[in-house]
This record gives C-alpha cells, structure tokens and sequence, in this order.
C-alpha cells in the first residue's frame, strides 16, 4: 500500500461515486472494493483502488478533449 494514497469513508465512497451507502457496502461485501479496516469502528477505502475498480481511473488521466474547429 502507498503510504501517501488517499483514503475515504464509506460516506465520501457513496458520494464520489453517486451510489448509495447501503451499495458501498454491498461492493465491499462482494470483494469489488476492499475496506482498510484502521480501528473498531472506522474502516476507510483506497480511492486509487476505487478508480481502477470502476475504470475512473483513465477518465481522470485522459479527460475527454474537444474538438477544436
């Protein structure tokens, strides 16, 4: 694990992604995403692990360009 990547909650996962709360547990359940447990009650997720999952991650590295004419 990068020491330097960002994490999040699984209220900011739900946000970033426009899913629901209950979803993101559901993907975490499923193996889709996997949760970084760091206590008892605080378990955070790799947004860089996020992005590959759900293909983000060429998105946010090649925004579409635009046709100049």
């Amino acid at each position: 694990m990068n020491i330097t990547q960002k994490l999040l909650r699984a209220k900011e996962v739900a946000l970033y992604l426009g899913i629901g709360l209950s979803t993101v547990w559901l993907y975490a359940k499923q193996g889709k995403i996997k949760p970084i447990k760091i206590s008892g009650r605080v378990t955070v997720f790799s947004i860089d692990e996020i992005n590959r999952e759900f293909g983000l991650e060429y998105i946010i590295n090649n925004p579409k360009q635009e046709n100049s004419h």
